[in-house]
């Protein structure tokens, strides 16, 4: 009989050195369970970032903090496994073949009969996850002192949780469940099958005809990837535009990408069923006009919505109210309906980013152990939260949009740089995107901003800093940056806020500053 401290082996597809690799680290098959202490000061029920910060954070203060951390599947959750690391290593891949494809117009001929090793694509993704999954590894986190415990962790009284067969007591407690993959309610698609997120990085062998069904980050970043690895994409997407979420304009330009580059979109689209058939899967949708449509593809990747895991935690038995859609009910302190409990990460959370479940797991480490009867508690809603979506260009996204002004009733003006008066993009052949800022109406304080370049992510965080260290255009149009490179991008529009302080009143006082030095 197999002790119940043992955990339960588990597998990621395939099962060659590297996945082993990766699966010795973050969920080890000869992993005991530890015997529980009298009581923890905090259990961390998920090992995702959100888990794995609080639990590092609260361990690392080397105070003596007793802490726990319960995972049932992989720890580093989806960013490691499913996520952003798999997802970033292939779209490296694939740029290299979005080069290829712009190479003529930089004066580079390349040869024809350039192929796609997709396997050898896989593969490196497959070796670069197993090289850093050591980071997030059951060993590591033993080594920093906590308890780590491998199975399924479920709330089995208002101080206890019960994982493996073993009762651990607490003070506190922190759900970082995370979100998983939606399943699409179409007709058919469970007996044909399809790829998910979760699924879609064990892939060896390149599927030819791929649909992707949902136009958000997801969808768009994965679908482009895939079509310059060689797939021939159609992408399906409800609303009538891609990545409806983002600015219109920095949307639009990487919907005109996807179109240049091949993918095909059906747009407004409706979905009726899915059969498979000798040829493959075929899809049948509804186009504008109302006419049934259909296309047959070898696989079809969801990419459309994430639900929370709320399921098996038994938290209406301690009080934790929660939406099976929008997952665990917190406050702005991340408190749960249970004062004792809080949470973290996607299982709570709009924001769906591994950074944003970072600075949620530091704002709960200070909220249940270092803020007394409530005192000095830090909330979500101070963050200022940038996000990715790393499409090619890439739009990068602080604050406030021209929308958000618009509801929240804040007046703002907009200061629009595109890249084609950027020199260093005029020189890379990266005309394609643009800098818009936002700034209060009659101040130089920086509200949001919004920027489509090729590497957009890299240049948003100065942006980020200034917002949140309260520097206005004023400051920024100070500082020197380097030339040429495309964050100059974000002086020139400090420039252009400064132009407009250059008022008739201004004017002649210069003019008569001139006359007197």
């Amino acid at each position: 009989m197999r002790n119940s401290s043992t955990v339960e082996p588990v597998s990621i597809l395939p099962m060659d050195e590297y996945n082993q690799t990766l699966v010795s680290y973050v969920h080890p098959s000869d992993w005991v369970n530890p015997t529980p202490s009298e009581i923890y000061d905090l259990v961390v029920i998920g090992a995702g970032t959100a888990g794995l910060v609080v639990a590092a954070g609260a361990a690392g203060l080397d105070i003596g903090l007793k802490v726990a951390l319960i995972e049932k599947n992989l720890m580093g959750g989806d960013c490691l496994n499913v996520g952003c690391v798999p997802s970033k290593c292939i779209i490296r891949s694939s740029r290299v073949m979005g080069e290829l494809w712009g190479a003529a117009e930089l004066g580079i001929k390349i040869p024809d009969g350039v192929e796609v090793d997709f396997a050898a694509v896989m593969e490196r993704m497959r070796r670069l996850r197993a090289g850093i999954s050591h980071h997030d590894s059951a060993t590591r986190f033993q080594k920093l002192g906590i308890d780590v415990f491998l199975g399924n962790g479920c709330f089995s009284g208002n101080s206890t949780i019960e994982v493996g067969g073993q009762t651990l007591r607490f003070k506190k407690a922190v759900i970082a469940t995370g979100a998983r993959a939606v399943r699409p309610a179409l007709q058919g698609i469970e007996d044909a099958g399809f790829l998910t997120n979760e699924t879609v990085f064990s892939l060896t062998e390149r599927p030819n005809r791929l649909a992707v069904i949902g136009g958000g980050p997801i969808g768009c970043e994965l679908a482009q990837a895939f079509r310059r690895l060689g797939c021939e994409v159609v992408l399906f997407h409800r609303g009538s535009h891609l990545l409806e979420k983002e600015d219109a304009d920095a949307a639009d330009i990487v919907q005109k990408a996807f179109v240049r580059e091949g993918i095909r979109l059906v747009l407004g689209a409706q979905l009726e069923r899915v059969e498979k058939t000798e040829t493959g899967k075929t899809v049948y949708f509804k186009n504008n006009n109302g006419d049934l449509e259909s296309i047959t593809v070898d696989e079809i990747l969801a990419g459309a919505g994430r639900a929370p895991n709320v399921e098996g935690l038994n938290l209406e038995g301690v009080g934790v109210k929660f939406d099976p859609k929008k997952g665990v009910k917190v406050n702005d302190y991340l408190q749960t309906t249970n004062p004792k409990i809080y949470a973290a990460g996607d299982i709570c959370m709009d924001w769906k980013f591994t950074h944003a479940a970072d600075a949620a797991a530091r704002i709960v480490i200070k909220n249940t152990l270092f803020s007394p009867f409530g005192l000095g508690r830090s909330k979500l809603s101070d963050l200022t939260m940038p996000w990715v979506t790393y499409t090619d260009p890439e739009i990068a996204h602080v604050g406030l949009s021209e929308a958000d002004a618009q509801k929240q009733g804040v007046a703002i003006t907009t200061i629009l740089i595109p890249l084609s008066q950027v020199d260093r993009a005029i020189a890379d052949g990266e005309t394609e995107g643009f800098f818009k800022i936002h700034h209060k109406q009659g101040s130089d304080q920086i509200v949001g901003a919004t920027i489509v370049a090729r590497h957009a992510g890299e240049m948003i965080s100065e942006v980020t800093t200034a917002i949140v260290g309260k520097v206005g255009l004023s400051a920024l149009s100070s500082v020197i940056h380097p030339y040429p490179t495309q964050a100059e991008g974000i002086k020139k529009a400090a420039d252009a806020y400064r132009r407009t302080l250059l008022t008739p009143r201004s004017k002649m006082l210069l003019q008569w500053l001139t006359k007197v030095s």
